[in-house]
């Protein structure tokens, strides 16, 4: 029998909170599903980032049963547009489409998206490759276009032993003897348990506030707004085996605490704080935190260890694959100015970006000087 799809544009707050159970059901059938997509993430974000007046969740549903949803919200600039819920602060943005209800269900979910974008663009950034969006991407019926977005470095999902085995043999003789240094040192990790996880986030931005002292650093993360959403979030998420917190201790001193979230295909590591104690020890806090990452990979069929976005020097120490996230455009025929705004927009950024790789570059090749 062929099911019968309705949809709901949910566009109160209450009523997206009362939507966890149903969510965190559809999220387990949602094998591309990312931490970022869950509902504690979300929910959690809104409440500190979220516009009163702008939310709007796209739903469909089997009866009572909840078998899409794309979790979005309104903007105004630069162009009128529905854009995920998560911003700037959440790697990977998607919808989530239950794999058990095939294309029925992308195809609901993008007629209820169609609806939305009489109006609005629809811009659906950080898509990892391969995400469920995409399969709405090729269902599109109107203008739409396909961009790429941040690069994330993506490593296997293998032991540490292993990883250390595809780098070069200086290279990796140097990283077995910072494996040596952290137990010499007699660093020791432990995961954290749900009921002392809201405490040890806080060590960790209290930490991660103290290693970049007089540094640049992204101050979103120093925020009081950013603490009340990691804290409020990643309890549950701890609790549903969407994430784990490690704590490091020297001396009994607990002198790292990282974040690591984790899905059914990656694991990744998102934030960490570390004593500068730790580097005085000469211990390599990179090596640490990716020993304890790799080791999250070992269990569930997870294929991927991901360093999330950013291309920074440390990370290409261990040669990973970059992958691009993408950008999708999908629009009506009345919203496609819009749609051609913001590609217009995105190609004289990438525009001016290349321009001043190449001035940094030939000031290199001039030795270095500037202005």
């Amino acid at each position: 029998m062929k099911p019968t799809f309705t949809t709901e544009v949910v566009t109160d707050e209450q009523a997206f909170a009362a939507l966890a159970p149903a969510w965190d059901r559809l999220y387990q059938r949602c094998a591309t599903a990312t931490p970022f997509q869950s509902h504690a993430w979300l929910h959690s974000w809104w409440l500190s980032y979220g516009r009163p007046g702008r939310l709007r969740l796209q739903l469909v549903r089997d009866g009572a049963e909840l078998v899409a949803v794309a979790p979005l919200t309104a903007v105004r600039r630069p162009v009128p547009a529905l854009v995920p819920l998560g911003g700037a602060i959440s790697d990977y943005g998607d919808v989530l489409v239950d794999d058990g209800r095939g294309e029925a269900a992308v195809g609901a979910l993008t007629e209820a998206l169609a609806a939305a974008a009489r109006t609005a663009l629809i811009d659906y950034r950080e898509v990892r490759p391969g995400g469920a969006v995409e399969r709405v991407y090729e269902h599109w019926r109107g203008p739409r276009q396909r961009v790429g977005d941040s690069v994330c470095l993506e490593l296997p999902a293998v032991p540490m032993d292993e990883l250390v085995a595809r780098l070069p043999s200086a290279k990796a003789q140097r990283v077995r003897a910072k494996l040596r240094k952290l137990t010499a040192l007699g660093v020791q990790r432990q995961a954290v348990r749900p009921e002392e996880v809201d405490a040890a986030l806080r060590r960790l931005l209290e930490l991660h506030r103290l290693q970049w002292q007089g540094r640049k650093v992204t101050g979103e993360h120093l925020r009081d707004r950013f603490c009340e959403h990691l804290v409020r979030s990643v309890g549950p998420m701890v609790r549903s085996g969407a994430a784990v917190v490690t704590e490091f201790r020297l001396d009994d001193d607990v002198v790292a605490v990282d974040l690591t979230l984790l899905s059914r295909r990656l694991a990744g590591g998102y934030l960490y704080g570390a004593h500068p104690r730790l580097r005085e020890r000469k211990a390599d806090v990179a090596v640490m935190l990716l020993e304890a990452c790799a080791e999250h990979t070992r269990d569930g069929g997870r294929a991927t260890l991901s360093l999330l976005r950013g291309d920074e020097p440390y990370k290409r120490h261990w040669r990973p694959e970059p992958v691009v996230n993408q950008r999708l455009l999908l629009a009506r025929r009345r919203t496609a100015p819009l749609l051609s705004a913001v590609a217009c927009d995105v190609a004289a950024r990438r525009r001016g970006k290349e321009l001043l790789l190449r001035l940094e570059q030939r000031r290199e090749r001039a030795g270095g000087g500037g202005p």
